[in-house]
């Protein structure tokens, strides 16, 4: 079975926190937070690019109004406790690059590479 993003996202920060010494269940709690997250995340934004920044519902009295699209202000709050998970475990941003079968370098090699992930930006 494929390793999904996830995946290789919970190696990384694993990895990280062994070169730092650092195991045990605190810490397992935290990446297994992080990750969760992580989904919600990717929900969150597949919510945005559905409804967009606002949407059309009816309300009780069976009246159409538009209304803003609560998975935005969800987004930012998610966004900032996955922040602040990475910070508490002093963890630098995973690489979410799967290695391609072009690239056979490993994930260590590229940990000074940045990716351009620009869906983030709404």
């Amino acid at each position: 079975m494929a390793k999904t993003n996830a995946s290789y996202i919970r190696d990384d920060l694993e990895a990280q926190l062994r070169s730092q010494g650092k195991n045990g269940k605190y810490y397992d709690d935290l990446v297994n937070d992080y990750i969760y997250y992580l989904g919600l995340r990717t929900k969150l934004k597949e919510d945005i690019r559905i409804k967009g920044l606002r949407y059309k519902t009816t309300n009780a009295a069976g009246k159409e109004v538009e209304k803003a699209n609560e998975s935005i202000v969800n987004l930012t709050k998610v966004t900032t406790l996955m922040l602040k998970i990475l910070s508490e475990l002093k963890l630098t941003e995973p690489i979410i690059n799967p290695p391609s079968k072009n690239n056979s370098s490993s994930s260590i090699d590229n940990k000074n590479k940045v990716e351009d992930d620009s869906d983030d930006l709404l």
